[in-house]
C-alpha cells in the first residue's frame, strides 16, 4: 500500500473504528483490527512486514485463515467493519468479483489498490515476461466501478505489451490505481468476446505515439483517455 494512503486512512479513522485487512498477509496493515487471508498468522510479513511487533492491532485471535474466493460468506456479519483495506490482492485472486461483493457486505467503506494497466503490460517488471507472473487480471478503475479484464497469455506477443522500462520514470503513486469507496460500488468482469476486441484493446495500450515509444507519463495520459471510455 502507498505510504501516503496508509497515513490518510489512519488519520481519517476514529480510534475506535473497526478495520479489516483483506488479503494483506504479506504486508499487513498495522491499523487493521482483523485480517482475513489464505496464509496463517505466523506467515505474516513475508514482503518486509509493514507492521512492527507491538504496533499491530490485530492478533492471532483476530486473524482468519480462509480462501477469500471460496464462495462462502466470510465469517463476519453485515457491515461489521467501519473500513476495509484490500491492497494488491484483487489482481492476484481467481475471483475478484466475489471478493468485491464480500468487501461491500462486511464493511461500510474502504480502500482498494491495484497496479496500473501500464505496469501490468510492461515487459520485464518482474522477469523476462510481461507484468507480474502471478497476476490474473488487468484492472480498470473508474468512478464507482471496477472492471476486470482477464490477463490472457497473448500479452506476451509483439505489439500487445509495452517495452521494458516503459514505466521506469513514473513515481510509485503513478504505477498504482487507488479506489476509495463508501457504501457500494460496481464490480464485474469485462469480457473480451472476440479476438479482435482483445487485440484492439491491447494494441491501443502498446501503440507508439508519433512513431516513437512514448514515455511513462505519455502512457499514463493515454490510459486516462482509454479509461474514460465506457466499458
Amino acid at each position: 500500500m502507498l505510504p501516503e494512503s496508509a497515513q490518510q486512512i489512519s488519520q481519517r479513522l476514529a480510534p475506535d473504528a473497526l478495520v479489516l485487512d483483506v488479503g494483506g498477509a504479506a504486508n499487513p496493515f498495522s491499523r487493521a483490527d482483523w485480517v482475513i487471508d489464505l496464509q496463517p498468522y505466523e506467515a505474516r510479513g513475508q514482503l518486509g512486514a509493514g507492521t512492527a511487533p507491538g504496533l499491530e492491532r490485530f492478533s492471532a485471535r483476530t486473524w482468519v485463515q480462509q480462501d477469500i474466493c471460496d464462495r462462502e460468506a466470510w465469517p463476519f456479519s453485515d457491515r461489521q467493519f467501519d473500513f476495509a483495506v484490500c491492497a494488491h490482492t484483487l489482481e492476484d485472486v481467481r475471483d475478484p468479483v466475489w471478493v468485491a461483493h464480500e468487501l461491500q457486505r462486511v464493511a461500510r467503506a474502504g480502500y482498494i489498490e491495484v497496479p496500473t494497466v501500464q505496469e501490468e503490460l510492461t515487459y520485464g517488471i518482474q522477469g523476462p515476461w510481461v507484468g507480474w507472473g502471478h497476476h490474473h487480471w488487468l484492472v480498470l478503475v473508474q468512478p464507482g466501478k471496477l472492471a476486470f479484464v482477464f490477463k490472457h497469455h497473448v500479452v506476451n506477443r509483439a505489439g500487445s505489451h509495452l517495452p521494458a522500462g516503459a514505466v521506469a520514470d513514473l513515481s510509485p503513486a503513478q504505477r498504482v490505481q487507488t479506489f476509495w469507496w463508501t457504501d457500494r460500488f460496481e464490480a464485474g468482469e469485462r469480457f473480451m468476446l472476440t479476438a479482435e476486441e482483445l487485440d484492439g484493446f491491447l494494441a491501443a495500450m502498446a501503440r507508439p505515439a508519433g512513431g516513437q515509444a512514448p514515455s511513462g507519463r505519455d502512457r499514463l495520459r493515454m490510459w486516462e483517455r482509454l479509461r474514460a471510455r465506457r466499458y
